[in-house]
């Protein structure tokens, strides 16, 4: 049986159990993982599933179930069970389909490609990464390295005639080297993102692990200051999918964010401009439409400077009496859809790297942070988080740091943009996010 066939199959039964309304999600996938230690193979994982979920609503009431068996029996006793666990749920006047559905133009997800790979080329690509890093002179370990992929397909129906599906494909890998020896080791991580393994550049991974932890051998801890910092792509990225999350409606409505109560106002320099592209081919969140079968759509949410929407889903946009965003997002057949961010992209600018760093004079160019999502009070934005680095020394990169906090909060962060790289690319960090470094005007960084 087809995800098709099942998930119309599901529907009939929903409707036949006494559904108001429903919806069927099917989906199956399948994804290899390989990790390699010392260029051998340490582990090789490949696994797969299959499933449907299915939400159906009975007079302001909603229920959810899911299973694995997508035989006739079993999709009846699975909207029987939806049906009772709406039943007995209380009424939410917010609850229901979106008001209109369709599939948005967003190109081919799933590379032609990727299918004609075999596990042991794959397994040569990721002992190519790890035997790039390796190759670079200081580096004393290659703590892991990843090539992971995955291929999927989705299908959806509901009870207003709305069904559709599509495929996609995912290839990734990464690699953490370390440099120096004892108290002084220092580890920096390569990543590749493409539709399939032939987009990967395993020279290019696993040199960028050596090259960023050698960059930071004989790091010592600063002393205290006020200065200009530039963020690298990588963490320029951790913030702006920290950020995403806090737009999110239901993290609005909960009381969970900071900028609840500010739309239209101006949160960041005019510079800077974010949005969520689940439309953009290049991001591997893309979808053309989103986890209850609304459109796709880009969403501007910091436009010149000002705050333009929250991303909505269906649910969410009834209790702001405004029109969803097509920001449903679904981890899997097992999870009824729940607002969320799909690909955020932070508009690239027009200077690259080095002129960043030329224009910041004196200050602090920041390639880690940790404890971003413990560190940042969600309400106040308030955050300090430790850091590492190199200090800028007259327009030029200088010695390497480490040890340091880095404080501020996010919308003072946000109005400190004074330009935004040129270079920007996709990082795995905070979900699909596609980042340019970032030179801000002033932050507060403690040392010794």
């Amino acid at each position: 049986m087809t995800l098709e066939q099942a998930a119309e199959l599901a529907l009939a039964a929903a409707e036949a159990a006494g559904a108001t309304d429903a919806e069927a999600w099917a989906d199956e996938s399948q994804g290899l993982e390989v990790r390699v230690y010392r260029e051998e193979v340490e582990s090789l994982t490949d696994a797969g599933g299959r499933g449907i979920g299915l939400r159906v609503f009975v007079d302001g009431r909603s229920g959810y179930g899911y299973g694995t068996d997508l035989s006739e029996p079993a999709l009846r006793a699975l909207a029987e069970r939806a049906h009772a666990g709406a039943a007995a749920s209380d009424p939410d006047e917010h609850a229901g389909l979106p008001e209109s559905f369709g599939a948005s133009e967003v190109g081919d997800l799933h590379s032609p490609e990727f299918d004609s790979w075999t596990t042991e080329r794959k397994v040569e690509l990721a002992i190519a990464v790890d035997r790039a890093a390796r190759a670079q002179e200081g580096v004393s370990q290659v703590e892991q390295t990843v090539y992971a992929d995955g291929r999927g397909r989705v299908a959806i129906a509901n009870s207003r005639g709305f069904a559709a599906a599509y495929e996609s494909s995912s290839a990734w890998a990464y690699s953490s080297a370390f440099a120096g020896k004892g108290a002084d080791l220092m580890t920096g991580l390569g990543v590749g993102m493409a539709r399939d393994p032939g987009g990967l550049d395993p020279e290019a991974v696993g040199s960028e692990a050596a090259e960023r932890a050698l960059a930071l051998v004989g790091a010592r801890q600063p002393g205290s200051r006020r200065c200009p910092v530039v963020l690298d792509a990588f963490v320029a990225a951790s913030f702006a999918g920290f950020i995403g999350g806090m737009l999110s409606a239901d993290s609005v409505q909960r009381g969970r964010s900071l900028f609840a109560g500010k739309l239209g106002d101006e949160v960041a320099a005019p510079i800077l401009r974010l949005a969520d592209d689940p439309t953009d081919p290049g991001g591997l969140a893309s979808a053309p439409f989103d986890g209850e079968g609304s459109p796709t759509r880009r969403n501007a949410l910091i436009e010149d400077g000002r705050l333009a929407t929250y991303l909505y889903d269906a649910r969410t946009a009834r209790k702001d009496g405004r029109e969803t965003t097509g920001s449903a997002t679904r981890g899997s057949y097992r999870s009824a859809p729940s607002v969320g961010t799909s690909n955020l992209v932070l508009d690239a600018g027009d200077k690259d790297l080095d002129a960043l760093v030329r224009d910041a004079g004196d200050g602090l160019f920041v390639t880690d942070v940790a404890g971003l999502h413990s560190g940042v009070n969600p309400v106040s934005g308030t955050f300090s988080v430790g850091a590492t680095g190199r200090l800028i020394e007259g327009g030029q990169l200088g010695s390497p740091v480490r040890e340091i906090t880095i404080a501020s909060d996010l919308v003072s962060m946000l109005k400190a943009v004074r330009a935004v790289g040129s270079e920007a690319r996709w990082v795995p960090f905070g979900g699909s996010v596609k980042a340019a470094p970032l030179l801000l005007e002033e932050m507060s960084v403690g040392g010794s």
